[in-house]
């Protein structure tokens, strides 16, 4: 597969390491290789998320195709639900001072919800914000499926944040913007807040991380991965 060509709601921008798995195995072996094989040998060892990771059914949130494999999978309105190690990699860097455990966070980009559940395992208090209503009703009905009908799925532009529930001890953005959005800075907690979003153009972007510390915002560049555009007012046009 070129890696390069397929748009995602999240995927990393150079070949990422196969999986294989079986029509034979059973889901949950196929999850805990998914774990294993394309996660914690990738340098994200942190016991909760693996235990995460390990426990969301990735399977309910997935529209077609092998659900473990190691690659982005089609869902409604053109979005896809991204490769594992993406989203574990944001969830990593995204992760609060105060630690998971009842941190408020904000997700722009609800799509399949899956994101949304693995935060929700981590004990975070999650707001999800989803242009596409259809995606947003259909993430609700699978994040009920699998147990997290706690989290606060939103319709609207998610470039505006949800200021209801701000500050947010983290935000985690799921689509690429040309900037981050002011309102998504301002939504960040004084003392710590983080924010991980890909930015860049609609075709080459960089995951970045910001960091509040007061009214200073910390920036720093990771990975260069490939997201599809954010659409909405502070973001790309239509």
């Amino acid at each position: 597969m070129n890696w390069l060509r397929l748009r995602s709601r999240g995927r990393a921008a150079s070949p990422a390491v196969p999986v294989s798995a079986g029509r034979d195995d059973s889901l949950d072996a196929a999850r805990a290789r998914m774990v294993h094989e394309q996660i914690a040998s990738r340098g994200l060892r942190e016991p909760d998320l693996l235990r995460a990771f390990a426990k969301v059914p990735r399977h309910v949130f997935v529209e077609a195709g092998s659900p473990y494999a190691d690659e982005a999978l089609p869902l409604p309105a053109g979005q896809t639900i991204s490769q594992p190690y993406i989203v574990a990699l944001m969830t990593d860097a995204a992760r609060p001072a105060v630690g998971w455990q009842g941190a408020r966070v904000l997700e722009i980009g609800t799509g399949s919800g899956y994101q949304a559940a693995i935060l929700a395992e981590l004990g975070a208090e999650v707001t999800s914000v989803e242009r596409h209503a259809e995606l947003s009703e259909s993430a609700g009905r699978r994040l009920g499926d699998a147990g997290y009908d706690r989290v606060r799925l939103v319709v609207g532009d998610g470039t505006h944040g949800w200021p209801q529930g701000a500050p947010y001890d983290a935000v985690i953005v799921t689509a690429a913007g040309p900037s981050v959005p002011k309102p998504l800075l301002d939504q960040l907690a004084p003392d710590g807040g983080k924010l991980v979003m890909p930015v860049g153009t609609r075709v080459h972007q960089e995951l970045t991380v910001v960091e509040r510390r007061g009214e200073e915002f910390i920036r720093s560049g990771r990975d260069p991965v490939v997201f599809v555009p954010l659409i909405g007012e502070h973001g790309f046009g239509e």
